[in-house]
């Protein structure tokens, strides 16, 4: 099978195989440990921009980020249990 082929001209065995392929990528993506920049902490966080940005920038996650210049490198199970905490302690 190739990415000519038509979808109609596949088995229901090659269709099933393509589409549990394609179910894994999207639940490893979901599961991946990282987010990059501040679109992705704010992704995490289930906030805007703009309040990741200032919650970055309070120090609260600072443990659980990481940054090279530009690059931010979120590990995002330990900014959730750090971002709780704070949340637990208000």
């Amino acid at each position: 099978m190739d990415n000519d082929t038509p979808l109609f001209k596949l088995t229901v065995g090659e269709f099933l195989e393509l589409q549990n392929a394609q179910i894994k990528l999207l639940f490893s993506a979901k599961n991946s440990k990282y987010e990059y920049g501040i679109k992705g902490l704010a992704k995490t966080l289930g906030c805007s921009r703009s309040k990741a940005s200032r919650i970055k920038a309070s120090g609260i996650l600072d443990e659980a980020i990481f940054q090279n210049g530009k690059m931010i490198i979120i590990d995002k199970d330990k900014a959730l249990e750090l971002f709780n905490n704070i949340k637990d302690k208000k």
